[in-house]
């Protein structure tokens, strides 16, 4: 089990476990507080303390009385926090929050706020000033082969015993589709089926069908196409994953129907009538998304489906994140990139494909993500059992609050697109 804790030089790709090392060794950004001239630390909290007093927040300075209307903020340690927001920006704002610099009863709503009111944090003329500032993307998260496989271990090689902890008994790490709000557990493995049913149905999925899945996950989609009849290859960068899912594609019965193999998918082979990718584009990166649509082009069979699950941003965020070393992508998910649609409409139509049908529905990501939040939340214990630290703990729960306002504020959107091969595409023939 590894542990995805960049250290300053965010170049360490697996740290031991939280019980094997020394708790400074594993968060050196966390523990100690940043350097840096206390002019910035100073404009960082003037700016932050004009900015958060105009939002619809009850913000607490230190001892001081809360003040403003809203879900309350406490700033358990303004200095500490100024400090870091003045160095790192948003990773400094993370950062805090995993030290204990701050606190919110309503983390989601607190989120919330901030993610809908995002152009007013920062005055138009510092916005322009962003490249002076904002720390660009460490070169080794660049999602060549190798490095894909790396980005790929730091967050799905954790240890399945955690992601089982949180998930529904599918083990999918995606959004559900609910027929209802606002959800319970006992709808939510039906609410996974739907989504992987709906996938399956897009594509045609049935008896003799080829398949080809990009992205295991823990195995359930390939497990539920094998049910239909369909004969499937399925490629993970995961070593973890690809040990559960073969697991559980023999409890199943359909292990002779799927194959799982351990490879990048620009190393895929051959043809197939359906193709279906859940929640992986995030993962390519802007500078190989062109890549990734030719390889779904080049290993689609004549007439044959496309099926993506995609999380979007405004295209406009896109482009300004796009080379950006952000908390989520030094703590969380190395080298990811959310597409905007846009993007993934420009990047398809240049492979030779067309988008045939597009239906969002941001709410059910939220909702998803609320459950797992809550689910998270109530293993505490059982997540420290399994050796990871209070520091860790925060990370993850800032990180399921983080996403989860990110769809409430309609930051974010998640969509299920059908694309099929685009006969009239001046590429000309394959």
């Amino acid at each position: 089990m590894t542990v995805s804790t960049p250290r300053s030089t965010d170049r360490n790709l697996a740290v031991p476990r939280p019980r094997q090392a020394p708790h400074d060794a594993l968060w050196p950004d966390v523990v100690q507080l940043p350097g840096g001239s206390r002019a910035r630390s100073a404009a960082a909290g003037l700016l932050m303390r004009r900015a958060l007093a105009r939002l619809p927040l009850s913000v607490q300075w230190g001892q001081a009385s809360p003040s403003g209307a809203g879900p309350l903020l406490r700033v358990l340690e303004p200095e500490a926090f100024f400090r870091r927001i003045g160095a790192g920006g948003l990773i400094g704002f993370g950062e805090s929050y995993m030290a204990g610099e701050w606190e919110a009863d309503d983390l989601v709503g607190v989120l919330t706020v901030l993610a809908s009111h995002v152009d007013d944090l920062v005055p138009t003329a510092l916005r322009r000033l962003r490249g002076a500032w904002v720390r660009r993307r460490p070169e080794a998260q660049r999602n060549t082969v190798a490095g894909s496989r790396d980005n790929i271990r730091r967050h799905y090689d954790l240890s399945n015993d955690l992601f089982a902890l949180f998930l529904d008994p599918t083990m999918s790490y995606s959004s559900a589709v609910f027929s209802a709000f606002p959800a319970s557990g006992k709808t939510f493995t039906s609410a996974q089926l739907r989504k992987i049913d709906r996938l399956l149905d897009l594509t045609g999925v049935g008896p003799g069908t080829r398949l080809l899945e990009i992205g295991t996950g823990w195995g359930e989609l390939a497990l539920r196409a094998a049910e239909r009849g369909a004969r499937v290859v399925t490629v993970t960068l995961s070593a973890e994953q690809r040990h559960l899912a073969l697991s559980r594609l023999r409890e199943a019965g359909v292990a002779e129907r799927v194959r799982v193999d351990l490879c990048d998918y620009r190393q895929v082979t051959g043809t197939y009538d359906a193709v279906v990718s859940v929640e992986m584009i995030e993962a390519v990166g802007a500078e190989y998304w062109p890549a990734y649509f030719s390889t779904l082009r080049q290993r689609l069979a004549p007439r044959g489906r496309i099926a993506l699950q995609a999380i979007t941003m405004p295209h406009d965020r896109m482009l300004a994140t796009a080379r950006s070393h952000t908390w989520i992508s030094k703590y969380i998910f190395p080298g990811g990139l959310i597409p905007s649609m846009r993007a993934i409409e420009e990047e398809s139509a240049r492979a030779g494909l067309r988008i045939v049908s597009d239906d969002s529905y941001g709410e059910h990501y939220a909702e998803t993500l609320r459950l797992w939040r809550e689910r998270f939340r109530r293993q505490a214990r059982q997540v420290e059992g399994l050796g990871f630290d209070t520091v860790f703990r925060r990370m993850w729960e800032l990180y399921l609050a983080y996403s989860e306002a990110g769809f409430r504020a309609r930051y974010l959107d998640v969509h299920q697109l059908l694309l099929t091969e685009n006969t009239t595409t001046a590429n000309g023939p394959r």
